[in-house]
């Protein structure tokens, strides 16, 4: 599938619309709240899984402008990055990780904007792509986060 840079802004727009509503009024006990996760990996909150979904929609708009990752970032395999977001992350204040989520959003928008058509009509695609920016957090959304906050009310 070829992608339209308007539809893929489109999806993007609407998955961060869901995310932020979902995110903006949290309590500090929901903020903090653990979810389902292996013991071999780091116990993530719901904050951790905002940070975590950021952070990859950081590097995809780095993508899309044909940026290198940061040096400490070169090399990792996923747990290992993942590992890296949570170090960074976890001792933040969740207005911390909410303001970056949102400025990261608008650096996408920029940068989807900024892209050449090519980035996005140019090879065939699955149709959620590109999925940092859309699936990624989609999947994290439902499956982590709206399940955690829905364990307060049982």
């Amino acid at each position: 599938m070829r992608h339209k840079r308007q539809n893929v802004i489109e999806r993007i727009i609407h998955e961060f619309e869901l995310l932020d509503h979902l995110v903006a009024n949290l309590t500090t006990e929901e903020w903090d709240r653990l979810l389902l996760r292996p013991e071999s990996k780091d116990p993530w909150t719901v904050k951790d899984a905002l940070a975590h979904i950021t952070h990859w929609k950081a590097d995809a708009a780095r993508s899309a402008r044909k940026q290198h990752k940061p040096i400490e970032e070169r090399g990792l395999n996923i747990n290992q990055g993942n590992h890296l977001v949570y170090s960074r992350w976890h001792n933040r204040s969740p207005q911390e990780v909410l303001a970056w989520h949102r400025q990261v959003q608008k650096d996408v928008l920029a940068a989807l904007q900024e892209a050449p058509e090519e980035w996005f009509s140019g090879k065939e695609r699955g149709p959620d792509w590109p999925g940092d920016l859309d699936s990624h957090s989609t999947f994290h959304r439902v499956k982590d986060i709206e399940w955690a906050l829905k364990q307060s009310e049982k």
